[in-house]
């Protein structure tokens, strides 16, 4: 009978060596089969991982997460992003505040970097007139009065005793792309069209809480104010707040942030953001429109008969593409390669019905997809195919709504709207691509 040695047998670093072996060998052969699916689908040029014979060692090595303790389940009691994802946050400059004053400014999101249609609140586009309140919950108060037969006067936990409703709108600043009327100025997708983001809202719908209070038939605009050291006001005509104006408390399933207007802000689907006021306190209703500051000095659009616009709140159809971009370029493909084209496109009038993508400027188009959910008032994903040849490209998407509204060009509006205007922006965006994959902001003016 042979005698085996147990303790001479016990070679840890022979056991690790043929365990390495054997796994280099499974990922080759497992490599020669993935690159002849890939080539079949023509989705990708080949893989690197194996390329002139080297092995890829983030495949072919155990890594240091796999082979040790996670951290414990609630280190962080509220969840946080991976630390690989620190590039993904808002953004801000000077050139986006009153002069300088960054109590007053804006935060942009990244549209570069998100997925689908919802905003993370995290990332959710902020304005500020005068700093982020912080109101205690406990405190605050919503009164409303003025034309109605029991004004009113409620705490946050009495406002959430009404029915509560879920939606999912976009919010849009009207200055979104104020900066590009007369010529390109960012370089970056976030700060061209950042102005915006997407969520789901939940609150009370506010016909349903005025039906208590009764409004006088007469009252044909409401007052919002908000509870900010700004006192922030604007004047919405009671058609649309009888339409599907919200209060809202919650975003994304938990309580609005700080920024975002805890413990509640006015909700107006569809219309300019700056409506949808924060830290909302008070509801006044009224016969005729209150002309606040943010509605005569700002808010308005100066046409080039001499005329201004004021009251002109649905936001028009819109749309960007978001990949390819300047912060997301294609300089990584090869000729060859099938590269998805994305972006998003919205409305404050209805629904996306259609989207085109031309390659030259205009000049051509083909349908792009639209998928995943397709609401009213919300962010739309397009989504288009595409084999990259390495060459020169001006991008383009236009977008229709169920209005029957299309994006215009840019001379189209300028013929309408003039050089001077800010608010409103919906003309067509131009990515230019250069012959490398790089990736700018351009205009196309024919």
């Amino acid at each position: 009978m042979r005698k085996i040695d147990n303790t001479s047998t016990s070679d840890s670093s022979f056991v690790s060596d043929t365990a390495k072996s054997s796994r280099r060998d499974f990922f080759k052969k497992a490599a020669v089969y993935s690159a002849s699916a890939v080539a079949a689908s023509s989705l990708l040029s080949p893989t690197k991982l194996f390329a002139e014979g080297k092995d890829d060692e983030a495949i072919t090595e155990e890594q240091p997460w796999a082979t040790s303790l996670g951290y414990e389940l609630n280190k962080n009691p509220y969840g946080v992003p991976s630390p690989y994802e620190h590039n993904v946050v808002r953004r801000t400059t000077p050139l986006l505040s009153s002069a300088g004053d960054m109590h007053a400014a804006i935060s942009v999101t990244p549209l570069q970097d998100l997925e689908g249609i919802i905003t993370p609140n995290g990332l959710f586009f902020t304005r500020t007139h005068n700093g982020v309140a912080r109101i205690d919950y406990n405190k605050h108060r919503l009164m409303i009065h003025g034309m109605v037969k029991n004004p009113i006067v409620l705490t946050m936990d009495e406002l959430k005793r009404y029915p509560s409703e879920s939606v999912i709108h976009f919010l849009e600043c009207p200055s979104n792309g104020a900066a590009e009327w007369k010529t390109p100025q960012f370089d970056s997708l976030q700060f061209v069209k950042g102005m915006m983001s997407c969520t789901e809202w939940t609150g009370v719908r506010l016909k349903t809480l005025l039906e208590h209070v009764g409004v006088d038939p007469k009252a044909l605009w409401m007052l919002a104010e908000g509870g900010d050291g700004s006192s922030m006001s604007r004047t919405i005509p009671v058609e649309k707040v009888m339409d599907d104006a919200m209060i809202v408390y919650a975003m994304n399933g938990e309580a609005l942030r700080e920024e975002q207007g805890y413990p509640i802000r006015l909700l107006v689907p569809g219309w300019e953001a700056n409506l949808s006021v924060k830290w909302l306190k008070r509801l006044e209703f009224g016969t005729e429109p209150w002309y606040c500051k943010e509605e005569t000095s700002k808010y308005t659009t100066l046409l080039p008969t001499g005329k201004a616009i004021q009251h002109f709140y649905p936001l028009e159809v819109n749309s960007i593409i978001t990949s390819p971009c300047p912060e997301k370029p294609w300089t990584d493909l090869k000729k060859g390669d099938i590269v998805e084209i994305e972006g998003l496109a919205w409305s404050g009038k209805g629904t996306i019905t259609h989207v085109d993508i031309s390659f030259d400027g205009g000049k051509n188009w083909v349908e792009a997809k639209l998928k995943g959910l397709v609401l009213p008032k919300a962010w739309t994903r397009f989504s288009y195919m595409y084999k990259y040849e390495g060459k020169e490209l001006m991008l383009e998407s236009r977008a229709t709504d169920d209005s029957g509204d299309t994006q215009p060009t840019v001379n189209q509006e300028k013929k309408t709207m003039g050089v001077e205007g800010v608010y409103h922006r919906n003309s067509i965006n131009t990515w230019s691509i250069k012959a490398n994959g790089e990736v700018h902001n351009a205009q196309m003016r024919s």
